[in-house]
């Protein structure tokens, strides 16, 4: 048998194992974003209600 004419790395990796960590990362991040954004409208829910539009609602009633 011949040896390997490259030696292989640690930081080698297959083709399709790279997509799957980067789509894992991606979708970390997403998840990380996420419960950021609900955490914030959990402890400040008013916020997210433009005062126009709650002017315009209260104005209807």
């Amino acid at each position: 048998m011949d040896p390997p004419l490259l030696p292989a790395t640690k930081l080698d990796l297959d083709v399709d194992l790279g997509f799957a960590l980067f789509f894992l990362l991606l979708l970390c991040l997403f998840l990380l974003v996420a419960i950021v954004r609900c955490a914030q409208m959990v402890l400040d829910p008013y916020s997210a209600v433009s005062v126009h539009t709650y002017q315009d609602e209260q104005a209807e009633v």
